[in-house]
């Protein structure tokens, strides 16, 4: 591990600290980044923003670090789907190198170029998806170039510039608001008011009834939540050999998430013995990041696996998982969706 590395494990554990840890030290920059956040959003919120002429779902976060957000975006395109409509994707693409231009996404672009998410979701859904830094340019680019009646933005909460219709946050079940500070004294993007703004919170969680923060301090109702959780299917291989999957036993587990305990929590539940080998978020792997002096099997996240195809070999596995989304929130999600379809002009 890094020192760059250790030093923002140490940043995060202080974070999701009850007390705090030492990084409420830096509540004054704290102060500042909410009060800078708040100029920032009024200033878009103000400016003659375009108007997408269909649907736009954002599907964010208020804290940094991984929350399911992305499997949680693969089930709700899958069962949007399903019931008649057709939505496409954008996306900012995480370190995508798009040269100020958008991005059609396929299943064979180059993470390194596009994302390793959007990468990630075109293998998994039938879906258009188009990277951008721009989330304008990006919508505009995909209702150009098909046919969609709906637009889900994959992250971009905070990316005010896009005109949105429906606005869903996404939380860590177990790790929640942490110590509810801005950054960087805290894990927060915005002000703890923002939670009151968004039509819909979902709570990555195993547990039926998690404890929300209550808002009333800041003067923000609770909108109103649902869980969900990520059910793991069977190893699949990265390099695409026939071999049987490993069975349980001792393991390299690799993460490169926002969140790698989860992962590797998850590996534990089915049953294996892991040997952590945590990365940063978005981590571009080498062949030396997932080869290790035994024949361990080893295993990993889809959204690692896209950037490990080239180089694995028939000990590396990846563990799919599948966001189960209860059906009351799906069906409250498709109402909001209806009661705010822009109406057809002429």
């Amino acid at each position: 591990m890094s020192c760059w590395h250790r030093f923002t494990v140490s940043v995060t554990d202080s974070w999701y600290k009850p007390d705090g840890g030492w990084t409420t030290a830096l509540k004054p920059l704290s102060w500042l980044f909410a009060w800078l956040a708040g100029r920032r959003k009024q200033r878009y919120l103000q400016r003659n923003r375009w108007s997408p002429p269909v649907p736009v779902v954002v599907v964010g976060n208020i804290t940094v670090g991984g929350t399911g957000k992305t499997p949680l975006v693969t089930a709700l395109v899958t069962a949007l789907q399903g019931r008649g409509y057709r939505p496409g994707i954008i996306s900012r693409g995480f370190g995508a190198r798009t040269g100020g231009e958008p991005v059609w996404v396929t299943p064979g672009s180059d993470p390194a170029r596009v994302g390793d998410e959007p990468v990630m979701l075109v293998r998994q859904l039938n879906v258009p998806l188009v990277v951008d830094v721009d989330r304008v340019r990006a919508a505009q680019y995909l209702l150009n170039h098909c046919d969609c009646d709906l637009i889900i933005a994959d992250d971009g909460l905070q990316h005010y510039n896009l005109q949105r219709h429906i606005e869903l946050l996404v939380l860590d079940g177990d790790r929640l608001l942490g110590n509810r500070l801005c950054l960087p004294a805290g894990p927060l993007r915005e002000p703890l008011a923002r939670m009151g703004q968004v039509d819909l919170i979902l709570i990555n969680t195993s547990s039926a009834t998690p404890t929300l923060p209550k808002l009333g301090d800041v003067g923000a109702p609770c909108p109103e939540h649902f869980c969900f959780s990520l059910k793991p299917s069977d190893l699949v291989s990265v390099s695409g050999t026939m071999q049987p999957a490993p069975g349980v036993g001792r393991v390299h587990g690799v993460a490169g998430i926002g969140h790698p305990e989860r992962f590797f929590n998850t590996l534990r539940n089915l049953g294996y013995d892991v040997i952590s080998h945590p990365f940063p978020d978005h981590h571009p792997f080498t062949p030396a990041d997932i080869t290790f002096d035994d024949n361990l099997p080893v295993l990993m996240t889809a959204k690692d696996a896209v950037k490990c195809t080239a180089f694995a070999t028939d000990r590396h596995w990846y563990l799919p998982v599948t966001a189960e989304v209860p059906t009351p929130c799906l069906e409250q999600l498709v109402t909001m969706i209806d009661a705010r379809t822009p109406p057809v002009s002429g």
